[in-house]
């Protein structure tokens, strides 16, 4: 019958109309194929890339490691800041590095993203369509399709070929899902790299501002001793001196200072509640009355080092332990004659706890700043009154600390106009009782 015959060649239509989005619409263009595949050879190129520089800085690491154990003179000063110069180029080009290739990254998810969205639009509308035409021709009951063919036969091979449709139509709308899938997840990752790319650019600037302070200490440095062995000791012993002095001064202010710790009032000890605020833990110094501590009063107040001290090279990236806000960061250096912090930031956390990151190169962050965990504080340096570059990290009880100027109070010494933490020895809390076991 020449109506089967049509309905056969228009079952024959549909079958194949949904066929064919599988086979080519799940396929990337050709020419975004390309492009793509042009994409990830260059991503592969700079990820070698960057695997040679990694291992660049832990060259100059190690050999920084070896002049800060060595003998405190002014030609090894001269080295360590050299090394540290050449540390921290090689820190830079390192994250030029990472900005391109995210760059890049960024550019093939898009190409994808097009690619998959041009893809669901194609496999939808084909099979909109074809849903439109079985709909026209879905009228006709199994007693009129019986009726209609010539012998049995017929009648249940356009059965089967029903049955052909819905399955491959399920497979169709399966392939729909999973695009749209697809979708997402590359649309989700292609906000997360922006969001990299942002914090890459907030490093470059920081590093090369680390950059710049190298320059300008190692000027200052010559300039200072005349390029003398004698005058660079005798500048040693007037920082000494002079910290001692400030030392004393600060000890009688926060020896004034009142509080009462309530223990409900921030967490227990042992709750690792904090993420180390460097990549790499080398404990250099203890909280407490440490043996070093003990033996240098010219160098820590009440014989107590009043947080830990992590050892690392100057440029290395400082981390947010948790969320907070910032609270203040300032910069003593910038008051002549005073050895103090140098450049530190103040974080308050949500669980009543307080963090003091001192002696830094660069501040990455503000006063009212909110950080998640994880967020680029600043980098380790040893601006202020430091024997090597470090990071001091304090911890408070947040009611405990305080920030004033040392005018606030009697100020004897260079810092009268130096903003500083300030606490009651009470509100001096073990970093490590909040750390992680390292």
């Amino acid at each position: 019958m020449i109506v089967a015959k049509s309905y056969k060649y228009l079952i024959a239509f549909i079958i194949g109309a949904l066929i064919l989005p599988g086979v080519f619409f799940m396929m990337p263009t050709a020419n975004a194929q390309t492009e793509t595949e042009r994409l990830q050879a260059e991503i592969k190129e700079r990820n070698a890339r960057l695997s040679e520089i990694e291992k660049e800085i832990a060259g100059y690491e190690a050999e920084l490691k070896k002049v800060g154990a060595e003998k405190s003179t002014l030609q090894n000063a001269i080295n360590q800041l050299e090394l540290e110069r050449k540390k921290i180029q090689a820190d830079i080009t390192y994250t030029q590095n990472k900005i391109d290739n995210t760059d890049l990254e960024i550019n093939k998810l898009s190409l994808e993203i097009d690619d998959t969205s041009d893809s669901i639009s194609k496999s939808a509308a084909a099979v909109g369509e074809i849903l439109r035409t079985v709909d026209q021709n879905d009228s006709e009951s199994l007693i009129e399709l019986f009726l209609r063919n010539e012998n049995l036969s017929e009648f249940w091979n356009e059965v089967a070929s029903l049955e052909s449709v819905r399955t491959v139509m399920n497979d169709r709308v399966y392939e729909l899902t999973v695009l749209k899938s697809s979708l997402e997840g590359k649309v989700g990752e292609e906000t997360m790299k922006r969001s990299e790319l942002m914090s890459l650019k907030n490093q470059y600037s920081g590093q090369q501002a680390v950059l710049d302070s190298n320059r300008k200490q190692k000027s200052q440095l010559l300039d200072a001793t005349k390029n003398e062995e004698a005058e660079y000791q005798k500048l040693l012993n007037d920082k000494k001196a002079a910290r001692e002095k400030l030392l004393k001064e600060v000890q009688a202010i926060e020896s004034e200072l009142q509080f009462m710790l309530d223990p409900n009032s921030i967490p227990v000890k042992g709750s690792s509640v904090f993420q180390w605020p460097l990549e790499k833990v080398v404990l250099t110094q203890y909280f407490g009355y440490t043996k070093f501590a003990l033996q240098n009063q010219g160098v820590y107040k009440n014989n107590m080092h009043n947080g830990i001290d992590l050892g690392a090279p100057t440029g290395t990236k400082i981390f947010a332990p948790l969320g907070g806000t910032v609270r203040a960061t300032a910069n003593t250096d910038l008051v002549p004659g005073c050895y103090s912090w140098g450049q530190w930031a103040l974080v308050d956390h949500p669980n009543g706890l307080s963090t003091l990151y001192a002696h830094m190169s660069n501040t990455s962050v503000s006063a009212g700043q909110k950080l998640n965990t994880g967020d680029l504080i600043g980098f380790v340096g040893a601006t202020g009154y430091a024997t090597g570059p470090h990071l001091h990290f304090t911890v408070y009880a947040s009611a405990a600390v305080s920030i004033k100027s040392f005018n606030q109070f009697k100020a004897v010494t260079g810092c009268g106009a130096a903003l500083s933490p300030f606490s009651a020895v009470e509100g001096y809390l073990n970093p490590i009782d909040y750390l992680p076991a390292s």
